[in-house]
């Protein structure tokens, strides 16, 4: 039997280290904060990122089908919304079709804000995957979205909305 320290570690029945789930997650953990560093640059979290990037792609997007697409309820997304608003990025307008739902948009300065955003956004992942050739990053991709699907994660859902 060898010795296993930091630089040889120890392999499992499958013969995968036991640590790539804590590698993946301490990943996870380290590139959201950077995100998060990179966006505050623009006075954002990184929940304000997620709300404007998908208000960008569904226009007119209930309340209440944001909140289910970000994982969270939507009491929870109010004061988040209220937030964006008051800042000039999303405006609220009454559903013609069902007057009790408010539909969102992002205004003229909410868009200009996302096309900022997807700039940093591009950044930020050519910086994460930088360490890998372009093969090795559309395998890691693949694997990762398989991973995250058999997981029942969803595209624009985050942790961090359920503590919004």
């Amino acid at each position: 039997m060898g010795v296993t320290d930091a630089s040889t570690p120890h392999r499992g029945q499958s013969g995968v280290s036991p640590r790539t789930a804590f590698l993946l997650a301490q990943l996870g953990a380290a590139a959201a904060d950077r995100f998060g560093e990179r966006v505050s640059e623009l006075g954002l979290t990184a929940r304000d990122a997620g709300v404007l990037r998908v208000l960008g792609r569904t226009p007119g997007i209930s309340q209440k089908d944001l909140a289910h697409r970000l994982g969270t309820v939507p009491s929870r997304l109010v004061a988040l919304i209220d937030d964006l608003q008051a800042r000039g990025l999303v405006e609220r307008t009454r559903s013609e079709a069902d007057r009790r739902n408010n539909e969102l948009a992002l205004t003229a300065e909410g868009e200009r804000m996302l096309g900022e955003l997807r700039v940093i956004a591009e950044a930020h992942q050519a910086d994460v995957l930088a360490p890998l050739d372009p093969h090795e990053q559309q395998a890691f991709a693949a694997l990762l979205g398989k991973l995250a699907g058999a997981s029942g994660l969803s595209a624009d859902g985050h942790p961090g909305y359920r503590r919004a």
